[in-house]
Order: C-alpha cells, then sequence, then structure tokens
C-alpha cells in the first residue's frame, strides 16, 4: 500500500488542481480496492466518498465545490481512523489531514477587472 500513499501524496503535494481528473480517478479506484475489504468501523462510510468522488472526477466537469467537500470529509474520516490500522498509521494521518486541507482550501474568486478599475471609494490626494 506504499506505493498508494506515495502517489496520492505527490498528488496532493502538487497540487489537486494539477492532477488531471482521470488520473485521480484512477487513484480512487486503486483506494476503493485497497479499502474493499477492511472491516474497520468507518471504512464503508470511506467507500462510499471514495465512489462518490470517482464519480465526480469521471464526469466531463467535475463540481469542484462538491470534490472539495468530499476530499474534506474524506481527510476526516481518514485520521479518524488512521489509529485504528494495524500498520501505516503515520501515513494514514498524514494523508488524512492533507485531504482535509485540499478539501477546505476554496478556489479563489475570479478577480472582477471592472470593480477593480472604477473602485467606489476614490482615493484620497496626499
Amino acid at each position: 500500500m506504499a506505493v498508494k500513499f506515495a502517489g496520492t501524496m505527490n498528488a496532493i503535494n502538487r497540487g489537486l488542481d494539477a492532477t488531471k481528473p482521470e488520473k485521480g480517478a484512477d487513484m480512487v479506484e486503486d483506494w476503493e480496492a485497497a479499502l474493499a475489504d477492511i472491516d474497520t468501523p468507518g471504512a464503508k462510510g470511506i467507500l462510499r466518498d471514495l465512489a462518490s468522488l470517482r464519480k465526480q472526477l469521471e464526469k466531463g466537469e467535475p463540481d469542484a465545490d462538491r470534490v472539495h467537500a468530499l476530499l474534506h470529509r474524506l481527510g476526516t474520516a481518514t485520521t479518524k481512523i488512521a489509529d485504528k490500522a494495524d500498520k501505516s498509521q503515520d501515513k494514514l494521518k498524514a494523508l488524512g489531514e492533507a485531504l482535509t486541507e485540499a478539501g477546505e482550501d476554496a478556489p479563489d474568486e475570479e478577480e472582477d477587472v471592472a470593480a477593480a478599475a472604477s473602485p467606489k471609494r476614490a482615493r484620497k490626494k496626499a
């Protein structure tokens, strides 16, 4: 499972926006396969959220707000089950924290060029 950790953490560190949705969907499928046989409380919820995330990534235009919400939820759930893992606790915690952080990062608003060009408040002359 170390390869899955490394690939996922590399994608997060590079910035998830730089990861192609198809590649993200492949990573999610790998995680679904790895978690399929785990009988830890919370694992089924993670699998449901992974399936939802994969479906979003397989769309032509994923819903960014939905993806961010799913990442946040997956991060929180992953952090919670990390203590119950037989091995890889530290890696799971790091992954959970990174996913939570990635999920909280709201996309920047587009700059309103027209508003910036004509501010309501005039600048004071010195």
